[in-house]
């Protein structure tokens, strides 16, 4: 997470992750400007959020070809079905389905298990917000999930090695499309 002012992150932070470690990073922000996605791939970044109710779909499209040619994988971000199809029709090949409403901030579980199932198996299909426990993630997995995005629950662990651990190694369903 890289947005300093609602969740006090910074490009240090990535940058600091970079440095100690080699798997792939995700630079977590709200990025609405091609500039940004330049950045991540600066920083270190090898992945980009874009929250497609952020974007109008022209800019979604721009910023998903942005990025495609800074050689930058997005993570795009959807909340119903409308959205998905339009991540769909641009090719999305990791889609995450956020289960917290961005207005209110509330959390509904069942909106990954609606939406999940719906991304085709050549996708990935990532659920976020809201995953605290091994139970949140087999959920995630009978529903077709291929990974969770999970943030508090592990950053405010005491022991996040442990919080991680607990999260790992749940079976998983295959989806239909």
């Amino acid at each position: 997470m890289t947005e300093p002012d609602h969740f006090g992150g910074s490009v240090d932070d990535l940058q600091a992750v970079r440095e100690a470690v080699t798997l792939p990073i995700l630079k977590k922000d709200f990025h609405v400007d091609p500039l940004q996605l330049l950045e991540a791939k600066v920083v270190g970044a090898s992945a980009a959020l874009l929250i497609a109710r952020a974007l109008s779909p022209d800019e979604l499209r721009a910023m998903m070809r942005s990025a495609h040619e800074l050689d930058l994988e997005v993570l795009v971000e959807v909340r119903d079905e409308t959205e998905l199809e339009l991540a769909l029709s641009f090719d999305a090949t990791l889609i995450g389905v956020n289960n917290r409403n961005l207005e209110t901030l509330e959390i509904d579980a069942s909106t990954s298990e609606r939406l999940l199932p719906l991304i085709p198996s050549s996708v990935v299909a990532i659920a976020e917000s809201g995953i605290a426990s091994r139970e949140d993630v087999e959920r995630v997995g009978r529903a077709g999930g291929d990974a969770v995005l999970v943030g508090s629950s592990i950053s405010a662990s005491e022991r996040p090695v442990d919080a991680v651990r607990a999260l790992t190694n749940v079976d998983k369903a295959r989806r239909a499309r």
